[in-house]
């Protein structure tokens, strides 16, 4: 069970639950007081922290969460030296036992130099943190074009099914770019044109899927690590 809620300005949260042990991790810790509101709620107990990197809107939450709750923090061992409070540090290809889940661990630098993805093949689900947005990528705040291209590889590589769960509500932003790099693309403008009638809702535009992204992102479309320099380049002066 996934349970997603907006936080901070343009932040989600996830809470990952297991009705069959009672665990629940939160994914990532953008805003420990949202976390423990949507925990008693859903009347889960937090048991985990899975973190993506390293940055505050992603681990902000982490202690106030440990001292709250008793939680054990998974982070990725590239990043291990920059998680607050991290328990457990793992690694690309790993996988590892959540309850009845079996959650892999995808290395994926290029935001910056430590990030994971989390993908639970269970759920057909990916918890992709600031890698892949809607429409979009991280911005290369540490990492090379060379390492998101191949980052970005590695999740094109997954079922086109599987549902991205992007970390953050930018997807109009990204889609008003894509439009000026790939504005002949009926797949790009169809999915724009749901995008503004979810957003004028209110309603989310995540989680969206691997070939919804394949079919109209332009950094998931490029064919080289050059390409995607060049239009990550335009894209953080639009």
């Amino acid at each position: 069970m996934i349970v997603m809620f907006p936080c901070l300005s343009d932040n989600y949260g996830f809470l990952l639950h297991d009705p069959q042990t009672g665990l629940t991790a939160s994914i990532d810790a953008p805003d420990a007081t949202e976390i423990a509101r949507q925990c008693a709620q859903h009347n889960f107990t937090l048991s985990h922290i899975f973190n993506t990197h390293h940055h505050f809107d992603h681990v902000g939450g982490n202690q106030m969460l440990k001292e709250k709750y008793g939680v054990s923090i998974v982070g990725p061992e590239s990043d291990a030296g920059r998680i607050p409070c991290l328990d457990q540090a793992v690694g690309d290809g790993e996988v590892f036992k959540f309850g009845q889940f079996d959650i892999h661990v995808i290395d994926t630098p290029g935001h910056t130099l430590g990030h994971c993805v989390y993908y639970i093949p269970a759920l057909n689900s990916a918890f992709v943190g600031d890698t892949l947005f809607a429409l979009g990528c991280g911005r290369l705040f540490e990492g090379s074009p060379a390492q998101m291209f191949d980052s970005l590889s590695k999740l094109a590589a997954l079922p086109d099914e599987t549902k991205i769960y992007c970390a953050h509500e930018y997807t109009l932003a990204n889609g008003a770019f894509a439009l000026t790099v790939d504005p002949e693309n009926e797949d790009l403008k169809s999915y724009m044109r749901e995008a503004k009638a979810l957003r004028d809702k209110n309603l989310p535009t995540v989680p969206t899927t691997i070939a919804r992204e394949k079919a109209a992102n332009p950094f998931m479309r490029a064919k080289t690590a050059e390409e995607l320099g060049r239009i990550r380049a335009l894209k953080d002066s639009f």
